[in-house]
């Protein structure tokens, strides 16, 4: 009951970092659906095999983020979502937010985390990394995700974050610039319902694999486990677009168990109880108010490289 009490109290502590909308929680029915085979034509797909999405924060299918008729960008409303649709599990918090523009300073200074997780939309050096493949997401340059304030929002503890070959040895020096000692990988690898591999999109090779970096800072977390656990290997279906495999969230919550848990870039089927959940397409519906309004005014989605939400 203690702990019940305490997530009570941390979820009316950060109710506050909704930056427009209010959002309900409710029993989750979310059902994961597994990818058995994957178009190749048309499809979007980042350098490393990674699924991605639409925006700024990476989230969603090109057609979340653009009306097909006037070509303008949707705003995503909570209200506006079928309760079947959109459901968030009881003790998960999402806020609706891009995350270059998202005033953090609401979230730091109401609490630390002890693990932190990131799949950011990286920027690729081409339009066309993938030998004819589109991309429809917009990607962040590495100075945007440099400037997300991880020192803040986390004093002690891990971060994982998911990497593409391309940026694997910039996330290493970045991991030092932001404080974190590089201690781990996991590795997943995709399979279909027949267990064979889940090849996707290469540029000399099929990918069948994702990358997570783990670092670590300062101290070790309230409650890490004692000894190893779990396995850097993941063995696990490719799911929905840019949807990492639940046993990541199972592992973390083995290695920390009980801790305060941040997603960020994170999507509607990403959705997890005991996580705070950050991204601008966490409801599945459309862009935050702000990055609308932005894309209205000035022609762009703030930070955005690429792909819907760009000025052409």
């Amino acid at each position: 009951s203690g702990l019940n009490d305490e997530i009570g109290l941390y979820r009316d502590a950060l109710i506050l970092l909704q930056p427009e909308e209010k959002v309900e929680g409710g029993a989750f029915t979310y059902e994961e659906e597994v990818e058995e085979e994957q178009a190749e034509e048309g499809g979007c797909a980042r350098e490393g095999g990674t699924e991605e999405s639409v925006g700024a924060d990476g989230g969603g299918d090109a057609a979340a983020a653009e009306d097909d008729d006037s070509g303008s960008l949707v705003e995503g409303n909570v209200d506006d979502i079928d309760p079947k649709e959109w459901m968030v599990p009881p003790q998960c918090i999402p806020v609706h937010a891009n995350v270059v523009t998202y005033d953090w300073s609401k979230m730091y200074e109401h609490t630390n985390f002890d693990v932190i997780m990131m799949d950011p939309p990286w920027q690729l050096a081409t339009a066309n990394p993938t030998r004819g493949v589109s991309l429809g997401y917009s990607q962040l340059t590495d100075v945007s995700i440099a400037d997300l304030p991880l020192p803040k929002l986390q004093k002690d503890g891990f971060l994982f974050v998911w990497v593409i070959n391309a940026k694997y040895q910039w996330t290493l020096e970045q991991f030092k610039k932001w404080g974190y000692e590089f201690v781990d990988e996991i590795v997943w690898v995709k399979v279909t319902n027949s267990r064979r591999m889940a090849k996707s999109h290469g540029f000399y090779l099929q990918h069948a694999k994702e990358v997570c970096l783990v670092g670590r800072r300062g101290a070790d977390p309230p409650g890490l486990r004692d000894g190893a656990v779990g396995s850097d290997i993941i063995f696990a279906p490719r799911r929905g677009q840019s949807q990492k495999p639940t046993e990541i969230y199972q592992l973390i919550e083995e290695l920390v168990p009980n801790g305060r848990y941040l997603e960020i870039f994170a999507r509607k089927n990403n959705l997890r109880d005991y996580w705070v959940s950050v991204g601008n397409e966490v409801t599945g519906t459309g862009l935050p108010p702000e990055d609308v309004a932005a894309y209205e005014d000035k022609g762009a989605v703030p930070g955005a490289r690429y792909g819907a939400g760009v000025q052409k």
